[in-house]
């Protein structure tokens, strides 16, 4: 199948804004993007009419929960933490997405096409995180890979043990529980590769084969990390250890910017539409986004969702920006930045020849909180367009299927 969208003001983000500009779309995958007078446009493509609006890449949200913490289900809903094993790397948040999470439509409605789907921050070691797109009947519809291994440090993970009355009840128990996990990695592996190395039967262990992944550089380790000494904590322990540190949260990373800067570190930081909720937050600024970019960080918004609706990844851009943030910075905090930083640049975060064609037409530019995502498209697939008579946006139901 072929699609043309055609007339728009193209922002590529890798690369200047085209006005009347043309993306070419072939199978699902950009094929062309460019000037009118440089694309041609096949006799056979259907052609989408984009004058007077926005097109952009869809938006990549880098640390959220949707489709794992379901909103308006409670606790029927709720799989974000498995609150019962402080070391949880053999959980995959792929096995709790429910596609039918109405935190889907809200995220088509505010032009995010791909989420990376994390498990919630009440362990010290969460599990699996997902990236997936943000339409489809089934998770494995959905996917694009597994990305990381999610991570916490400070106030979260010590209540919820310390409730319990067990290990970790302190921020000493907490970083003691990732290393002793992480050390008895490093023994499995040992032990695994010599069992290989001697062609003997060796029990897996599902945990342990996830740190050794982390420990080998195949997933970066996201850490939930808010306060100055607790990203201290999470660079300590990543330098021990070997692994590629991802921050996510970084409240006071602009408190550290130098040093995060220095050590290319990146920040996934968020959200930034709350209050200051707890100790650790307190510190909140929407001034953060800008410190760290100027740094030299290479820095990602998130929302959190649901901590703030995820229709409102862009609306924390346009604030950060009022507040400092280089206004392109602020653009590829939601689209290149995540990917880059996920893994995903491979498929998504831009408009290049070769990515996955989610594409958004907006009313106008995206940072002026008065323009809409008009028209959605993933995988050059339409699953989402506003009906301005009707006021509401319409999704394509991905569970029906006519015939």
């Amino acid at each position: 199948m072929r699609l043309a969208i055609t007339g728009g003001y193209v922002v590529p983000v890798d690369g200047e804004p085209i006005e009347g500009g043309t993306v070419l779309v072939e199978d699902g995958r950009i094929a062309a993007v460019g000037p009118a007078d440089e694309v041609a446009v096949p006799a056979d493509a259907e052609v989408v009419d984009a004058a007077g609006q926005w097109v952009l890449p869809g938006f990549v949200e880098a640390h959220g929960h949707v489709g794992v913490c379901e909103e308006g289900e409670g606790w029927a809903g709720e799989d974000t933490n498995e609150m019962t094993d402080p070391v949880g790397a053999r959980l995959r948040a792929l096995d709790g997405i429910n596609p039918a999470d109405v935190g889907f439509v809200d995220a088509l409605a505010g032009g995010v096409t791909t989420v990376v789907v994390k498990p919630g921050s009440g362990n010290p070691i969460g599990g699996r995180t997902v990236a997936v797109k943000c339409w489809g009947r089934t998770v494995d519809d959905m996917l694009i890979r597994e990305t990381s291994v999610k991570s916490a440090l400070g106030e979260n993970p010590k209540r919820v043990y310390g409730n319990k009355d067990k290990t970790p009840s302190t921020r000493l128990g907490v970083a003691a529980i990732i290393r002793d996990a992480l050390t008895k990695a490093e023994d499995y592996r040992a032990r695994r590769d010599h069992a290989r190395a001697e062609n003997k039967p060796f029990d897996r262990d599902t945990t342990m084969e996830t740190l050794t992944s982390v420990l080998d550089g195949e997933l970066p380790w996201c850490q939930h990390s808010h306060r100055a000494d607790d990203i201290a904590t999470a660079i300590r322990l990543s330098e021990e250890f070997g692994y590629r540190l991802i921050l996510n949260h970084g409240t006071e990373a602009h408190l550290l910017a130098d040093l995060i800067a220095e050590k290319r570190i990146p920040v996934i930081t968020g959200p930034l539409i709350v209050g200051r909720s707890k100790v650790e937050v307190r510190q909140r600024t929407f001034r953060n986004p800008g410190i760290l970019d100027r740094a030299g960080v290479k820095m990602a918004l998130t929302t959190d969702h649901p901590v703030v609706p995820i229709n409102f990844l862009v609306h924390q851009a346009t604030f950060a920006v009022k507040d400092g943030l280089d206004r392109t910075s602020a653009l590829r905090a939601i689209t290149r930045n995540p990917a880059e930083i996920m893994g995903l640049d491979d498929r998504v975060g831009a408009l290049r020849p070769g990515l996955d064609a989610d594409v958004v037409l907006w009313s106008g530019d995206p940072l002026d909180v008065m323009s809409r995502a008009m028209r959605v498209f993933v995988s050059g697939r339409e699953v989402y367009h506003f009906d301005t008579e009707r006021g509401e946006g319409v999704v394509v139901n991905p569970f029906y299927r006519e015939g």
